[in-house]
């Protein structure tokens, strides 16, 4: 299902020799800012509500460290072996772990996490767009929520017809600007409305059961939220190298570039929020917003930007993996063809799996 690469300036993509490793350090950044920064950001007052302040603090800063620090390995094992590029998870589990092990034991992970995502993307894009027209024409006819998820997701049978990684970095660009500015636009909203009235940050009346759960929730979500890690190795890929300078140089660079992006969006949005809602904070901070609807409203088209970029970083390495199994395994021949059937049909089940 793959083999390690050699360390080229060129790579063969599946489709066509002599595809360019042409990224740059800056690319790294809007790729992970893309993959990592996404709706879920808007989950961390609710997720500080559960915890508590030393303990949603503790939670969130320690997250931040141990993800940096895993990125770090993961980009040295990139080339760690001399001469050798392993550009996918399956490629390093072969490596790791054997032939047959490796495979089962990365690639359904991988795929778990990869498939996870896009769904969850395809279901906020289509959650943001209704929201958003609903602000901007309250007294239009309402249509159902699935009809706004097919409106997001026949933009994404369009995206994913480009190539690949590198085909997209001007839209993880725009997904990378936009995760910033409806980050800062719900903190800002947030302190300019300041704390409302009777907030509480006491921790809400329940049964131990209810606690264990409310807490178990609460760091699923911070998780979540720094779910960058499953596709790094694609990322660093598209990154060129040679053995003056690595692409681990490079890719370094960027990652710690996209943290402190991540930083700048996680860290006031948690604690702003709270401290403005307390324990009355909705799962959705711009939902307890509410005011004003303008505003509002380009945040959530701020979030159907960005989830646009986030599920193409998500689906390209397995558009990847399903073109290469096709080729190999059944000998279809590799194109536009190919791309339009295999590509459509995976943004298709996303969709049905809603």
């Amino acid at each position: 299902m793959g083999s390690p690469s050699v360390v080229l300036p060129k790579v063969v993509d599946g489709e066509k020799e002599g595809t360019a490793r042409r990224a740059k350090w800056w690319y790294v950044t809007f790729h992970n800012v893309t993959a990592m920064v996404g709706a879920g950001v808007l989950s961390l007052p609710y997720a500080m509500a559960h915890l508590g302040w030393g303990p949603g603090i503790v939670a969130l800063l320690v997250s931040w460290c141990i993800t940096l620090y895993t990125l770090r390995l993961l980009i040295e094992l990139h080339e760690c072996v001399p001469g050798v590029r392993f550009d996918r998870y399956r490629d390093l589990g072969v490596h790791a772990l054997g032939p047959r092990l490796g495979l089962w034991v990365v690639v359904p992970q991988q795929l778990i996490v990869q498939l996870g995502c896009d769904v969850v993307y395809m279901v906020t894009g289509g959650n943001c767009l209704q929201k958003f027209a609903e602000s901007v024409c309250p007294g239009c006819t309402r249509l159902h929520q699935s009809y706004w998820i097919c409106i997001f997701g026949s933009s994404q049978f369009l995206l994913s017809q480009l190539r690949d990684l590198n085909s997209i970095t001007a839209i993880s660009l725009a997904a990378a600007v936009m995760s910033l500015s409806y980050s800062t636009i719900s903190w800002a909203a947030c302190l300019a409305k300041g704390p409302v009235a009777g907030v509480s940050y006491a921790y809400k009346a329940g049964t131990a059961a209810d606690s264990v759960f409310r807490v178990c929730s609460a760091l699923g979500q911070v998780a979540f939220a720094f779910a960058g890690h499953g596709v790094v190795l694609e990322i660093q890929a598209t990154i060129p190298s040679t053995p003056t300078k690595p692409s681990k140089v490079p890719m370094w660079k960027g990652t710690v570039a996209a943290y402190m992006v991540t930083a700048a969006c996680y860290f006031p949005v948690a604690f702003i929020g709270y401290w403005t809602f307390g324990q009355d904070v909705s799962d959705n901070v711009l939902v307890a917003l509410e005011r004003p609807p303008w505003l509002v409203a380009a945040a959530n088209m701020m979030v159907v930007i960005h989830v646009v970029g986030s599920y193409q970083v998500y689906a390209m390495p397995i558009f990847e993996s399903m073109e290469t199994f096709l080729t190999t395994r059944f000998r279809v021949p590799p194109g536009l063809l190919l791309r339009l059937v295999a590509r459509s049909t995976y943004v298709g089940k996303n969709r049905s799996h809603r």
